[in-house]
């Protein structure tokens, strides 16, 4: 019986995989967590190694999907294969530890129910994240009416019910808000735990390259947000 899934979604992220995966190969010691890495439509040699680190660690799953279309849809696709109990999602390009999932996981293992959500809380980030972070929950909040912060913070825990119940899922990079303003609206109990941000080791962000990006996806959480405020 698997009690956690772990997704894990990916797009050109090959350089990151094998560090990522021998982590939790050092500190997985138990038969009950399953690992389940998203092949986001990667166009370097992702899917490749992949492969192989499969043939390497049992416990590692995988899935390919040919196209990006959002990492929204990255995550959703995991979530769906997923065996779990309890559900999460994390990234993969090791700004936080992989395995903070499970720390996550085994803090609150006496508080586990159905109506529990985990979510982490990211440290030590530079200062100008911060501010952009400050801004995005004040905005947040008011528009939804409910306390938000630190709205993209890894991981993200939960049971299975919550998952099932969820409709109209985005694709994009508004799933992280979709799922804790979610949990808020269906009263769970919410725990946040600290995380260490580290600066990346591999490659760059695929959105928060420069103030232009930047911009144009606080328009598109703003859009997000509003008709977010009419469904709820």
């Amino acid at each position: 019986m698997i009690l956690l899934s772990i997704i894990i979604p990916c797009f050109n992220e090959s350089k990151s995989l094998p560090i990522l995966v021998k982590n939790f190969a050092n500190k997985l010691k138990r038969n009950d967590i399953e690992l389940i890495i998203i092949d986001n439509g990667s166009k370097d040699s992702t899917n490749k190694i992949l492969s192989n680190l499969k043939k390497k660690y049992v416990f590692l799953k995988s899935i390919k999907i040919k196209n990006n279309i959002g990492y929204g849809n990255g995550i959703l696709q995991g979530l769906k294969k997923a065996k779990g109990e309890y559900l999460s999602w994390t990234h993969a390009d090791l700004q936080t530890d992989p395995y903070d999932v499970i720390l996550g996981f085994e803090k609150y293992k006496n508080k586990l129910s159905p109506n529990i959500f985990i979510k982490g809380l990211r440290k030590k980030r530079h200062f100008t994240d911060v501010i952009f972070t400050i801004g995005m929950s004040f905005f947040e909040t008011i528009i939804l009416k409910k306390f938000l912060w630190d709205i993209n913070a890894q991981p993200n825990i939960f049971h299975k019910t919550f998952f099932n119940k969820m409709t109209d899922i985005p694709l994009d990079f508004s799933f992280d808000l979709f799922f804790y303003i979610n949990a808020k609206e269906r009263d769970l109990n919410i725990y946040r735990f600290p995380v260490i941000f580290h600066e990346r080791k591999f490659g760059f962000s695929h959105w928060n390259t420069n103030f232009k990006n930047k911009m144009k996806f606080i328009k598109r959480t703003i859009k997000y947000s509003f008709q977010l405020k009419k469904k709820l």
